[in-house]
């Protein structure tokens, strides 16, 4: 039977972030599709509490892959790691998630296996087809693989982690040859992000607004609904590039990629670059004062009209319910 293995990334501070979870809800999507087994296999020093969680899920097997030499990332040691665990395991498709961190040792793993890598997708086809977007998200290309072992990453918020069931995977422990010369670099400090970053990407709320607001001193009404709803301040990118609001807060194919469990667009028209960022979301209400914008092809709940007026009700409705 053939075989799907997720590879799940543990974060600096020993946690999953979601992007993992909808690794393995991509996982599940292609073995569903090609009639295989889900795995998956987690990489560090001491992985039990980790692999423990991801158990948790419908899967077959976890691979708890662990190494003195892996207690820290480097691209070598991963590289290495992995490549002996996939030999060893012979899976069809590998599935990674789309981080920095697979980015840096994803096609140094392929080219040692022989094997081709298919990086961002965002959706999966009867083949298997992988589908992955193009000059920023205008066009979507189909790509199939013939290879014994294919690997490819997914994009942040193009699959439902909600969605993934409930299991009691076996866990089992994998101990790779490693040896010291065979990592190459040295892992230095690591990256502290600005303590005013902000993480649209674990928001499950997003209030964004675009063009529409028109000024500056407008965005007042919008920052009212996002309090009122406890939820985080978007924007597109018209709104950062104006200097507006921080460019940490712009959502796009040169922001941030978001699939919050509500995303309001106010003001919004829906321009290709942005909607790449946010078509992930599980529920999308616009608000636009022209019913023919592009956001509405996209929307589950339309409002057309003037976001001066429906906002601030709207904010008012909100705090009323909450009363």
């Amino acid at each position: 039977m053939s075989k799907v293995l997720v590879v799940i990334e543990i974060g600096r501070d020993g946690k999953l972030a979601r992007i993992n979870w909808e690794a393995l809800a991509a996982g599940f999507q292609l073995g569903k599709l090609t009639g295989s087994t889900v795995e998956a296999a987690v990489l560090g020093a001491s992985t039990g509490p980790v692999a423990a969680d991801i158990a948790s899920k419908a899967l077959a097997t976890v691979h708890c892959v662990e190494h003195t030499l892996l207690a820290q990332y480097t691209a070598d040691g991963y590289k290495h790691a992995l490549r002996q665990l996939i030999e060893t395991e012979k899976p069809d498709y590998v599935v990674l998630p789309h981080t920095y961190q697979v980015r840096d040792f994803a096609p140094a793993l392929a080219t040692a296996l022989g094997t081709v890598l298919v990086s961002d997708v965002v959706s999966l086809g009867e083949g298997p087809v992988f589908l992955r977007q193009l000059m920023q998200g205008r066009l979507i290309g189909s790509y199939k693989s013939s290879t014994a072992t294919t690997l490819l990453s997914v994009q942040a918020g193009a699959f439902r982690a909600d969605e993934l069931a409930g299991g009691a995977a076996t866990v089992k422990t994998f101990a790779p040859a490693l040896d010291a010369v065979q990592v190459r670099t040295k892992p230095g400090e690591p990256f502290r992000a600005s303590a005013q970053t902000v993480d649209l990407g674990s928001a499950q709320l997003i209030v964004s607004v675009g063009r529409g607001i028109k000024e500056q001193e407008n965005l007042k009404i919008v920052e009212e609904l996002a309090g009122a709803l406890g939820a985080e301040l978007a924007a597109s990118r018209p709104i950062c590039d104006a200097g507006w609001l921080p460019m940490e807060r712009q959502v796009g194919s040169s922001g941030q990629t978001v699939a919050p469990k509500l995303y309001v667009a106010v003001g919004i028209s829906g321009a290709i670059q942005h909607l790449v960022g946010m078509k992930g979301s599980s529920c999308i209400v616009a608000i636009n004062k022209d019913a023919d914008a592009p956001i509405f092809e996209v929307a589950d709940y339309g409002i057309v009209g003037d976001l001066f007026e429906v906002v601030p009700a709207l904010t008012e409705a909100v705090k009323a319910a909450k009363a």
